[in-house]
């Protein structure tokens, strides 16, 4: 599993935060080692995310 964040992405912190609530909903509380794989993934993508802005 690559943990890199792609450059490409230009989503804001709050459109990465979506997807990682979304992932949770999806999983029922309970992640299997793939979606684990993407959450981290997406925590690292959250972590270098555009910020929102005002």
């Amino acid at each position: 599993m690559s943990t890199t964040v792609e450059s490409s992405s230009q989503r804001t912190a709050d459109e990465v935060n979506e997807e990682i609530r979304a992932l949770w909903r999806r999983s029922g509380g309970t992640l299997s080692v793939e979606q684990r794989e993407e959450y981290q993934r997406l925590v690292l993508e959250w972590a270098a995310a555009v910020p929102q802005s005002a």
